[in-house]
């Protein structure tokens, strides 16, 4: 009632609009304008006129939304889904079926340097960004499904708050991280014929006996570049979220999100696995990225080449005249 009095006192106090005649409308114009807001509906964007700068805030209906929104609450959720438990069941049956790998000959008690100060610290600086970046990421996409019951609505709500500024300045030493790793690792991650002799063996993981390998083994090396390659399509579309409309309009908007969303599940997937390689999946690699000191018998069974590179270092270094001996 209020709305109609309301109503009612703008026509009283606008003659104007009461002498304006009402345009005649007949039934084929009112089709016809139906016809077109189907037409919009299914598939093109029901702008109207704004008189601030920002002409976006003049669509009233945009159907590819729908299309994102469904791809966000279903397909994203059904790729993490997959890709994430799937990758952690079978982390899990690896571990009941084969244990933990063990250094064949035992430790040694003599330890070679494997990482520096320098590669250590921008190796952890990244893991932790990216932890960080997983966990809130995560909660994005299945959080209202299995938090939000949880711990309620407000809390739920300050977490994912939090959540989102620290997903969004975290990028920032993440990439500037996955830049240095680059330029400390990149011409050791090169491919090399003996790699596939690494991938028929299985790594050493399945099977018996360790194929040789340089400082980096084929599976180190496919991780290196996940990480090089994803991250740097999860830093390109993660700023365009970020920055919005600064490159792209809204349909960019929506791929980059779909493309962010599918890149990152898939590198939590391979991250997991590599977590669980460099800790409790094998005896003496978690000292790699703590200390920087690996046992020599731990290196010479999973970096046989590398190994024979360094003590031909070493030996060039106590005689220059010897000869360099040894594979990269």
């Amino acid at each position: 009632m209020r709305a109609l009095l309301l109503t009612l006192a703008l026509l009283c106090a606008a003659p104007a609009f009461a002498q304006a005649p009402a345009p005649f409308t007949t039934r084929d114009q009112t089709s016809a304008e139906e016809l077109e807001l189907q037409r919009a509906l299914q598939g093109g964007t029901i702008s109207g006129r704004v008189s601030i700068p920002d002409t976006k805030s003049g669509n009233l209906v945009q159907p590819e939304g729908e299309n994102w929104r469904q791809f966000h609450n279903r397909t994203l959720y059904t790729v993490g889904a997959v890709a994430v438990c799937g990758v952690l069941g079978l982390l899990w049956l690896f571990y009941t079926m084969k244990g933990r790998i063990r250094i064949a000959g035992g430790p040694s008690g003599r330890t070679m340097q494997r990482f520096n100060l320098l590669e250590r610290t921008n190796h952890w600086m990244v893991a932790s960004s990216f932890i960080v970046l997983m966990l809130s990421g995560l909660n994005l996409t299945f959080g209202r499904y299995i938090i939000l019951p949880t711990l309620g609505p407000e809390a739920f709500t300050t977490l994912s708050m939090w959540g989102k500024v620290a997903h969004n300045f975290l990028s920032f030493p993440f990439v500037l991280g996955l830049v240095v790793m680059f330029l400390l690792w990149a011409k050791d991650n090169l491919p090399h014929p003996r790699d596939l002799e690494w991938l028929k063996m299985g790594g050493g993981f399945i099977g018996r006996g360790h194929p040789e390998a340089g400082r980096f083994n084929a599976g180190q090396k496919g991780v290196f570049w996940i990480t090089m390659l994803g991250g740097a399509a999860v830093a390109v579309t993660g700023y365009i979220l970020v920055f919005p409309f600064f490159v792209t309009d809204i349909a960019g908007q929506q791929l980059a999100h779909m493309i962010h969303g599918v890149l990152a599940m898939l590198m939590i997937a391979a991250i997991l696995a590599h977590i669980y390689i460099g800790s409790v999946g094998m005896e003496g690699a978690v000292d790699a990225m703590t200390t920087g000191q690996v046992d020599y018998n731990w290196a010479r069974e999973h970096h046989s080449l590398w190994v024979d590179q360094e003590l031909a270092k070493a030996r060039t270094t106590i005689d220059p005249g010897a000869k360099t001996a040894g594979a990269d």
